[in-house]
């Protein structure tokens, strides 16, 4: 292979890494003979078979921060590995806030520019990044042409995430040097957000409500048609703005992109920046009164109606039969 060593950086829940890691690991399986992870906080040593099972030889750790952001302590981690001799030809970061935050500081100690908006990577002898642009109608491709590290930082549901039976991965300490003022800003409170069901992101089935629904009032109809289905309620940009859902309910360009196995769109016209959180999905259906929306042109079934005659009867069909 062109690069031998890949290094992705792995973030972590209490439920083990978070599906954006393993679908890095799998990639970076793909790019490069080694690969390794950076990680940091006082559960590494508990994840580190979850990363081994995707590929990882190594996880660099970092160690506990406590109460610090991650970007300062963790950026000084892997910029030390890297003076030191220890450097990857490639480091894969997710697109989340802490990935931005340690690629971005990341870039300035060691001098190296960032790819970021990445959705596919392809390998040669320099890899070739793909970018969307305006909304997803077109593709940029990328490369890097002077040395590495090559930092990009990847956006999720860009590869499948695929276990390849590994051993633990073995845990190395990677301590951050002396941060000094640039680790001043502390993290005072958690708040978790109440859900039930699974995540958006994580879901198999979604079902999204828009503009369409008319008021805040009917996006109950979106929950509960959601709860029923045993998949997660997500919402379009409009009636996130308008106030009527969280922004964590957010599909689309500036919020979670999604790839169920069957994604229900209801009172959504299909916005571009919508499309493109969510036309990967593997079954579309789609539910407007305007047979001309855009959202019929990536619809595997459409529903020319009423969301508010069609989703009551879906809902009542569903009980019916449970």
């Amino acid at each position: 292979m062109a690069h031998d060593k890949i290094w992705v950086l792995a973030e972590y829940t209490e439920a083990g890494p978070t599906s954006n890691t393993l679908e890095l690991l799998t990639e970076a399986r793909a790019l490069g003979s080694t690969v390794e992870a950076v990680s940091w906080g006082a559960g590494t040593a508990g994840v580190a078979a979850a990363l081994g099972e995707y590929g990882a030889s190594t996880v660099y750790d970092v160690g506990d921060i406590a109460t610090a952001l991650p970007g300062a302590s963790v950026s000084g981690a892997i910029a030390a590995l890297v003076e030191g001799g220890n450097r990857p030809d490639i480091l894969l970061v997710p697109a989340s806030y802490d990935g931005r935050d340690v690629a971005g500081r990341l870039s300035v100690k060691l001098d190296r520019p960032v790819l970021t908006n990445v959705t596919g990577l392809v390998a040669g002898d320099d890899v070739s990044t793909q970018h969307p642009l305006f909304g997803g109608t077109m593709i940029a491709t990328a490369r890097f042409t002077a040395d590495g590290p090559h930092i990009f930082v990847i956006r999720a549901k860009s590869f499948a995430a695929e276990p390849s039976g590994g051993a633990a991965a073995a845990v190395v300490a990677a301590p951050a040097p002396d941060t000094g003022a640039t680790n001043g800003a502390q993290i005072k409170e958690r708040h978790a957000e109440e859900r039930s069901g699974p995540k958006l992101d994580e879901a198999s089935v979604v079902v999204s409500g828009g503009r369409g629904l008319g008021s805040a009032e009917n996006y109950a109809l979106i929950e509960e048609l959601a709860k029923l289905l045993g998949g997660a309620a997500g919402a379009s940009r409009a009636i996130v703005d308008a106030g009527w859902v969280p922004y964590s309910h957010q599909v689309g360009q500036t919020g979670k992109t999604v790839k169920p196995t069957v994604y229900l769109a209801c009172g959504i016209s299909g916005a571009t920046q919508h499309m493109v959180g969510m036309k990967g999905s593997k079954n579309i259906v789609a539910v407007n009164k305007d047979q001309d929306a855009p959202i019929f042109s990536i619809a595997d079934l459409g529903i020319v109606g009423d969301v508010h005659k069609v989703l009551p009867a879906l809902i009542e069909a569903l009980k019916s039969k449970s």
